[in-house]
């Protein structure tokens, strides 16, 4: 397959956590510290920064340490694999219906 990357399962895994997808999309605002991003979760911060863990194995973010701050960062780099997948899938299915259009057209 032309658009497989090695760890792209990794990252549709990662993303299908409703928990996950929310900080991905909090930091598609800017980078934010670890507190600030597990503020608007009702869960232990354990549980939060084994969220976090799954998002910086699958790639799609990274964190640094400042003094006591813990601020994390996405990775843009590894978004565009999925959007490059999702991108060319959605062509194919598009050639692929129309193709379909063209034989029923030439059916009728």
């Amino acid at each position: 397959m032309d658009t497989y990357q090695q760890g792209l399962p990794r990252i549709f895994g990662a993303l299908s956590d409703p928990t996950r997808l929310a900080v991905i999309d909090r930091l598609l605002d800017g980078p934010a510290s670890v507190s600030a991003l597990a503020e608007p979760f009702d869960m232990a911060g354990p549980s939060f920064l084994k969220h976090l863990r799954v998002l910086e194995e699958a790639g799609l973010v990274v964190s640094t340490k400042s003094g006591r701050v813990r601020t994390v960062r996405i990775v843009p780099e590894t978004l565009s694999w999925v959007d490059h997948w999702v991108r060319h899938h959605r062509a194919r299915l598009e050639a692929s219906l129309d193709r379909l259009g063209v034989f029923l057209d030439q059916e009728q």
